[in-house]
């Protein structure tokens, strides 16, 4: 059976769009028409996305994900993407007032209009504002119910890879890195329109499925056990994978991306051309999903890293540079990087930053390029664990020797404040590990007054609670309740709050249990839990990452009545701890990592045994690089940024 469907361009929406802004607050997140943004003709390109990150303006417009799938789709001259955020509630309900449905920013066509609705997940509290988007565009919330005329909804980012409880509302899912998977995927779409779509939008899906990489709930059935646990995941054809793999890219070298992002028209949490350095991490942190799911290290080489940022600098005029990844400072070219760089940028406005570095990677010399043309702001550490035994625990192999060793060469050199990130609520935690961290800030004040020779000493501790992830050794812990959160926060604080002597020097940042615990339903949920998340839409819930729109009464008691149904509770999915043998919403996803590995890892974690990492030790048999036919790619290269072009202000010779 083939369809047709009607192709022609949908128009744009500002016209009826413009009147409207004027009654809403921060109107210009809504304008478009950014520097670097692309326009294409409706009628010129096969194959339309609209991409979304699923959160404001303001925090989605810097998203480096976004950003990359948005130029590499653009290159393409026979498709094109476009963007759209989530919308604050006061734009959102006269838009449904005046019958005016969610629209991109670029062209600000409709959203229902395009072939593919491409959402990003960083965290999972962003579920309810996908389904605010869906409502908006008029595109029906539940996958089951759309036809030809309905936008595929695919989503991706670190929260997919554990789409279960958004499985009754997505039409798939790609795991892993976007670049060669979006290009493949629009491939596909391609190819099944210029057949005229045959088998309509089920073949597509099959397509997809079969050839794209990409996870299709629909095509998989769950069976549950009578006390709630699942029996088994398969999948209702032969001709699908049983086990969906991620997507790696191995080259990071030859995909430069974002070359040239859109510079924002409104003020947004970043203003900094990002370089990824390097991507993956094996320093095996075992609360870290991030570190588990990217495995393994890929470098991208100085002479990329200069290019990237010498390009992206001239293409948006931006004067500060973030060298990202999740632990940029074990870069194996770091010091020729950031040298190189500071070289390159002396006597400029321009600055350098490292926003992610480890205590025991992190040195003085590396400090003093990064800040050779900016002021010497705190330095930001993550020990994580308030005593040596629960970093043991976690393998967050940093000593308290390291930290004080860290932080005094830091306060002798100039610096004078320091950040020290922690989680609380670590399995096996006691009350005795949380106080800890107020022993450690202690003795961090101590140390940077007796090296400055001044009392003008900060540190700030900042704390959240920890959540068990999928694909971690972490994903079969209990969840501290938020009850045990709540008391070692206050405990802390008031044991801090009560030393006269450093007390004033510490400040003491951290969120509630609650939030914790929602996100920890939602990360380790599977698809009962997407009654949840409809039911808490249904009642209002949005923007649930924002303090002053997240309600946990609504969600625990939306989960309450969903739930009970099924015999299972929202302790059920947090505080719960799994066994071995648990079938996991997420075991027929693959992120490369042997689930044999990551079970021993977690008894490891009990024992409070250590590994180390990887990259400069023989394999642990993650399962990783063999799994995928992958490995981890290092320096050093030998390369340098020569001829080295030194960039200087006007008036300044040269």
């Amino acid at each position: 059976m083939t369809t047709t469907i009607d192709d022609t361009d949908p128009g744009s929406l500002f016209a009826t769009l413009e009147p409207l802004l004027a009654r809403v607050a921060k109107p210009i997140q809504y304008v478009g028409g950014e520097h670097n943004s692309v326009l294409k003709a409706w009628k010129d390109v096969e194959v339309r996305w609209c991409l979304m990150y699923p959160d404001a303006y303001e925090v989605g417009q810097p998203n480096q994900g976004i950003a990359i799938l948005y130029e590499i789709l653009n290159e393409l001259d026979w498709a094109v993407a476009e963007r759209t955020y989530a919308i604050w509630p006061d734009l959102a309900t006269l838009l449904r007032a005046h019958d005016v449905p969610q629209f991109t920013l670029d062209s600000h066509r409709p959203v229902a209009a395009f072939d593919l609705f491409g959402v990003s997940f960083s965290t999972e509290l962003g579920y309810t504002n996908m389904l605010q988007a869906l409502d908006l565009s008029g595109i029906p919330l539940h996958a089951a119910d759309r036809d030809e005329s309905h936008p595929l909804v695919i989503a991706g980012g670190h929260a997919a890879f554990n789409p279960e409880p958004i499985a009754d509302f997505i039409d798939g899912a790609v795991l892993g890195d976007g670049e060669e998977a979006a290009v493949r995927i629009s491939e596909i779409v391609r190819a099944w329109k210029a057949e005229g779509r045959p088998g309509g939008r089920a073949d597509l899906l099959v397509r997809l499925a079969r050839d794209g990489g990409v996870y299709v709930p629909s095509l998989y059935e769950v069976d549950y056990l009578p006390d709630g646990a699942i029996r088994h995941v398969a999948p209702t054809r032969g001709d699908i994978p049983f086990r969906v793999a991620k997507h790696t890219l191995m080259d990071l070298d030859a995909w430069p991306y974002p070359k040239a992002p859109l510079v924002p028209l409104a003020e947004t949490v970043h203003e900094r051309y990002s370089v990824e350095i390097f991507r993956g991490c094996t320093r095996g942190c075992r609360f870290c999903q991030a570190g588990m799911i990217t495995r393994p290290v890929r470098e991208r080489n100085i002479e990329t890293i200069g290019a990237m940022v010498e390009h992206g600098l001239k293409a948006t005029g931006l004067e500060e540079v973030g060298l990202l990844s999740l632990s940029s400072a074990d870069h194996s070219e770091i010091a020729e990087v950031s040298k190189q760089l500071a070289d390159r940028y002396q006597d400029t406005n321009v600055s350098l930053s490292l926003p992610s570095t480890r205590v025991d990677a992190f040195n003085i010399d590396l400090a003093n390029e990064l800040s050779r043309n900016g002021r010497r702001s705190g330095l930001t550490f993550a020990p994580e664990g308030g005593s040596e035994r629960l970093r043991r625990v976690i393998n967050k192999n940093v000593s308290e020797e390291d930290l004080i060793a860290t932080v005094t060469a830091a306060f002798s050199a100039g610096w004078r404040q320091v950040k020290l990130y922690f989680m609380c609520g670590l399995p096996t935690e006691t009350d005795e590990d949380v106080l800890g961290i107020a022993d450690l800030a202690k003795k961090v004040i101590a140390a940077g007054r007796t090296a400055s020779g001044t009392r003008d000493i900060r540190c700030t501790v900042s704390i959240g609670g920890f959540v068990p992830k999928p694909h971690t050794p972490f994903q079969w812990a209990a969840q501290a309740s938020v009850e045990t959160i709540d008391r070692r926060l206050q405990m802390l604080r008031d044991v801090i709050r009560a030393d006269r002597q450093y007390g004033r020097a510490i400040g003491f940042r951290y969120h509630d249990g609650k939030p914790g615990a929602i996100e920890g339903l939602l990360s380790r949920g599977d698809r009962r839990v997407g009654k949840v998340i409809e039911a808490v839409y249904a009642d209002g819930g949005i923007f649930d990452g924002w303090s002053e729109h997240f309600s946990y009464d609504r969600w625990a008691r939306c989960a309450a009545e969903q739930l009970e149904p099924y015999g299972v509770d929202l302790d059920w999915y947090t505080t719960r701890e799994r066994d071995e043998l648990e079938v996991l919403p997420w075991d027929h996803l693959d992120s490369g990592l042997d689930r044999d590995w990551l079970w021993e890892d977690w008894q490891d974690a009990l024992d409070e045994t250590t590994v180390e990492d990887c990259r400069w030790t023989p394999c642990y048999d993650c399962g990783v690089c063999p799994q995928l036919d992958t490995a981890i790619e290092i320096g050093p290269t030998g390369r340098t940024l020569l001829p080295l072009t030194v960039v200087r202000k006007p008036g300044l010779g040269g």
